[in-house]
């Protein structure tokens, strides 16, 4: 397969009939590193609303067990964007993303604002650090995927095209970005996280490395210092670089799509084992509850 094969493919496709395929495609063979950063970077934006900040903080997770945290996040998206939102394990895992969920009062407007970032981070990532621009044709499909995820989730408002969400996600981050102490917290221990995957005397260097690719508001936001351009320039070329060296090797083969591999699950999962505990306590509590007694 030579290089830009898939994007022919991807081109065929229709945007709004197959634009969970053609995501597949972009997320599994054409940018499966660039795409899992880019929504590593979108989830972490969140918590610089305070609202949202402060809620992830008071449920303990990102402290407690925040590589846990991380594989059920990674997994429940990975359901539903390889099976699709149509599919029975699409639907299954919209349903458990909804119960975990429902135990809070999130206002439309946060779930608004996350889902801008799952359609604006990986856009912009990409064309900064990617090996090839995105097609507007890709845009729209991404932006069709992430549309069709919002609707199972019931959110309200959805914004229909890239343009809107973008509005959107820059308005939101102007008018409610500040700093909140939980916000702060859960910020922490995901950098924290992120360092952890590399060897322990490289792991502080790793979480401090991540602020280089950080937007000033972003930062302060946090309280966190700013960075010398020059530590953002070099960050910014290796990232370049490495697409650069990308784009003149090979293409991955139909054969070899990127699949997560979650360490809190090392032989599999189901479904309905994604989420905190606390939200598994609660659905056996229900149940228990909910149980006739015998006479």
């Amino acid at each position: 397969m030579r290089r830009f094969d898939r994007l022919e493919r991807i081109l065929a496709l229709d945007a709004d009939r197959d634009c969970e395929e053609i995501y597949r495609l972009l997320a599994e063979y054409e940018f499966p590193w660039d795409i899992t950063k880019a929504l590593e970077f979108a989830l972490f934006r969140t918590y610089a609303v305070p609202s949202i900040g402060r809620l992830l903080d008071r449920t303990g997770e990102f402290t407690r067990c925040p590589q846990k945290r991380y594989d059920d996040t990674l997994m429940v998206l990975y359901e539903i964007f390889h099976w699709g939102t149509g599919s029975e394990r699409g639907r299954e895992s919209l349903t458990q993303l909804n119960a975990i969920h429902g135990r809070y009062r999130i206002s439309n407007e946060d779930y608004l604002y996350t889902l801008s970032t799952f359609v604006v981070t990986p856009v912009r990532w990409i064309e900064r650090f990617g090996w090839r621009r995105l097609h507007p044709h890709e845009v729209k499909a991404l932006t069709n995927t992430m549309r069709r995820m919002g609707e199972g989730m019931e959110i309200a408002e959805i914004p229909e095209t890239y343009e809107e969400f973008e509005r959107l996600f820059d308005d939101y981050e102007r008018d409610n970005f500040g700093f909140d102490e939980g916000g702060r917290r859960v910020a922490d221990a995901t950098l924290n996280l992120f360092g952890s995957w590399y060897p322990s005397m490289l792991s502080p260097a790793v979480a401090r490395a991540a602020r280089f690719l950080m937007d000033p508001h972003l930062l302060t936001a946090f309280g966190y210092p700013q960075v010398s351009h020059a530590g953002r320039r070099a960050a910014e070329l290796g990232l370049k670089l490495r697409a650069q060296l990308i784009r003149v090797g090979p293409a991955r083969p139909d054969s070899r799509p990127v699949k997560p591999d979650p360490l809190t699950y090392p032989n599999g999962y189901q479904i309905s084992e994604l989420g905190p505990d606390s939200f598994h306590r609660s659905q056996t509590r229900r149940q228990v509850g909910s149980c006739p007694v015998a006479t």
